[in-house]
């Protein structure tokens, strides 16, 4: 079991929707990964993001498809790329189910 957290340090986090609109292969990646592109609406704009999630999904499955994502984590260098979101999945080992909303939402709709 993890930490318990308040509703104080659960509200640090912004999560929010966003629609995939770019994939690209992540050829200098340790692992196999994507470069991916997410539209976050009018308020945060596309923001770019890596995810080692090619055992399930390819580009053209991820193209289009709305997922939920964490937009206030510091950037982060990886290979020679800067990830400025984090999205979010259920994990079981190396396979990623990415998380989404169950009909489609306004880019930038808050999680709460």
């Amino acid at each position: 079991m993890t930490e318990t957290i308040n509703w104080t340090d659960f509200e640090k986090v912004d999560m929010r929707v966003g629609t995939i609109v770019k994939v690209d292969d992540f050829k200098e990646a340790k692992k196999a990964a994507y470069q991916i592109k997410i539209d976050f609406g009018a308020e945060l704009g596309i923001k770019k993001t890596s995810a080692q999630i090619t055992q399930r999904y390819t580009k053209d499955d991820l193209l289009g498809r709305q997922v939920v994502a964490v937009v206030n984590f510091p950037n982060k260098q990886i290979a020679n790329f800067m990830s400025e979101c984090l999205i979010l999945g259920a994990v079981d080992h190396n396979d990623v189910v990415l998380l989404q909303p169950g009909s489609s939402v306004p880019n930038g709709l808050k999680i709460a």
